[in-house]
């Protein structure tokens, strides 16, 4: 078993795209001509987003729309970067919004975390040492 990609439901696939482009440097792999659907080229797993409505038809009791939670879901996806203070700024510069700022952990680590406007929890951090 291995991990093949991880989906995460927005309002705005498009925009959703456009913003981890502009924040994260990120290339877009895919776009379905409905819409509905994109990818994002992340390197071996693929980042992908699709629309609220697809969740909708996917999971008969609904679903929890990280957009308009108050509160970020309790998932984050990790964005690794050798300079998390750049990376935090672009970000929140492209429309994040900052959860925490960067801080260097007790491990050396160094680890922000900003939500994106569709709501998604970003954390940026630099490559754990070996």
């Amino acid at each position: 078993m291995k991990l093949g990609y991880t989906i995460i439901y927005v309002p705005d696939v498009t925009a959703s795209l456009a913003f981890f482009e502009l924040a994260f440097d990120l290339r877009r792999k895919f776009l379905h001509e409905s819409g509905t659907y994109g990818e994002l080229d992340t390197g071996e797993t693929t980042l992908s987003f699709a629309a609220h409505a697809l969740g909708d038809m996917n999971f008969a009791g609904g679903h929890v729309h990280a957009d308009t939670s108050t509160q970020p879901l309790g998932f984050e996806i990790a964005l690794v970067t050798d300079d998390v203070p750049a990376a935090h700024a672009k970000a929140i510069a492209a429309g994040a919004r900052e959860m925490a700022a960067p801080l260097q952990k007790p491990w050396g680590q160094v680890v922000s975390y900003v939500r994106c406007p569709d709501g998604t929890l970003v954390e940026l951090c630099t490559p754990i040492a070996a």
